[in-house]
């Protein structure tokens, strides 16, 4: 190749490499990078050349740990989070001896596509279960913003391949699994008088009906991106894309002039 966008391994390890037998991990952040921008993505998986990260987002990271935790308590005593009788949901937080492993960044739950082996990978903020054994799959937001909070924004359908791969996943392993997950959504209140050291939150809790079936033929996608020789064209909307197009054309050789 000339452009040098091929499989290099010394250039960065989890390379995608079409002559390995080996399972390539495929996490559920990079499922989403491929629908943000299929180039971005081969540029990632198959060449190594990442994103430049952004920003952490400390703030919400504090609002999923305090979740988690204040959520563990009842899942200690398996008796229902005052959020879900005041929904009126009928359930108790998941106990299973696999739920740190499932929340876990570096871990997740795991299964492996047959189709594609690719080994997709999710780290799942919550699971509930109702009374029959059904498990809910459960998301943690956090944002601050006037209004009410909700999923309607076009941006926000990333949220929600987020919550269907996690049911996919858990499917896979053999639990069953509602169609109906919640996202516990924590709006910060900016309109206080005084700050005192204290953000509050009005906390709502969102249903989201999900279907999975667009997961096996996306995997199926990604394969095929993956294991083609050159990188897909730029997306038109994607900055990261116009930004490596307006910089290689100031570093473009100029010719001579006589």
């Amino acid at each position: 190749m000339s452009d040098g966008f091929t499989y290099n391994p010394k250039r960065k390890r989890n390379c995608f490499n079409p002559n390995s037998p080996d399972p390539f991990k495929l996490s559920r952040s990079k499922i989403e990078l491929f629908y943000d921008c299929p180039c971005c993505f081969y540029l990632d998986r198959r060449c190594g050349m990442a994103r430049p990260p952004g920003f952490p987002f400390n703030i919400n990271s504090a609002v999923d740990s305090l979740l988690k935790s204040e959520f563990d308590q009842y899942r200690a005593s398996q008796t229902p989070h005052p959020y879900m009788t005041q929904n009126q949901i009928d359930a108790v937080p998941f106990q299973h001896e696999q739920i740190e492993v499932w929340r876990s960044n570096f871990e997740g739950i795991e299964y492996l596509h047959p189709a594609t082996n690719f080994l997709v990978t999710g780290a799942v903020d919550d699971v509930w279960v109702y009374p029959d054994g059904t498990l809910i799959i459960v998301d943690y937001k956090a944002t601050s913003k006037k209004g009410e909070v909700s999923l309607d924004a076009e941006w926000q359908r990333g949220y929600k391949r987020q919550m269907e791969i996690y049911q996919w996943l858990f499917r896979m392993n053999g639990f069953k699994v509602s169609n109906t997950g919640y996202f516990v959504y924590c709006n910060g209140i900016s309109t206080a008088e005084r700050f005192d050291e204290v953000v509050r939150f009005k906390v709502s809790i969102l249903p989201y009906t999900g279907s999975t079936d667009w997961l096996d033929q996306a995997l199926l996608d990604i394969y095929s991106t993956l294991s083609q020789p050159t990188k897909p064209d730029p997306h038109p909307n994607c900055p990261h894309c116009a930004y490596r197009l307006a910089t290689y054309s100031l570093e473009a050789p100029k010719p001579t002039l006589i």
